[in-house]
């Protein structure tokens, strides 16, 4: 199997964001109006914070810049975009998962209907979702479930999450993250 253009990327950039203690999530090459876009998508328990985006951008941006960058990018012109990746995250790996626990989540099963749960817990192989009843009426369900079996997952978005003992305020939540969505503006941009 031969390997992609975002794969050597991916291949040269995950070094510096494991030193910096974060996950490489996605590292995708595109065209947008005429011009190379380098998105990259970092992730950690408790989220990226701003100064650790703005580091593994400049540092990104040098290795890029570099004869290791560019024996992989090419010679030219690209703009780099480092962010996390947003309050409607697709769950596709185990740490995904865990880092979602207690916010709402909609399944696509490979089988069987789509359903939306707030994850309870989870581990390598699967996650414990709590059902919430049908029109309001009865009590919360569980229901464990094998990644194996799942086609397609994503965080929802939750306006107000009343109720959760242990949960954090999410409008700091959804603050942090929209600010480091926002992190790729004219002051984070790399130019090459």
């Amino acid at each position: 199997m031969s390997t992609t253009l975002n794969d050597r990327l991916h291949v040269l950039l995950e070094p510096l964001a494991a030193e910096a203690g974060v996950d490489l999530e996605e590292v995708a090459l595109s065209k947008v109006g005429g011009r190379r876009v380098l998105d990259v998508v970092l992730d950690a328990d408790g989220g990226v914070d701003l100064d650790t985006v703005a580091e593994l951008s400049r540092a990104f941006g040098a290795l890029l810049d570099g004869p290791e960058g560019t024996a992989v990018l090419g010679d030219g012109e690209y703009r780099l975009e480092v962010g996390s990746p947003g309050a409607e995250r697709l769950l596709t790996q185990p740490r995904h998962w865990r880092r979602a626990r207690t916010r709402l989540v909609k399944v696509q099963p490979a089988q069987g209907a789509e359903f939306t749960g707030r994850v309870l817990e989870s581990d390598e192989d699967g996650v414990l979702l709590e059902i919430p009843p049908v029109k309001g009426r009865g009590r919360a369900a569980e229901r464990r479930i094998a990644f194996a079996e799942v086609a397609k997952a994503r965080v929802q978005i939750e306006f107000n999450r009343k109720g959760l003992d242990d949960d954090d305020d999410l409008a700091e939540d959804v603050a942090d993250e929209d600010l480091a969505d926002d992190v790729d503006t004219d002051d984070e941009e790399e130019e090459a």
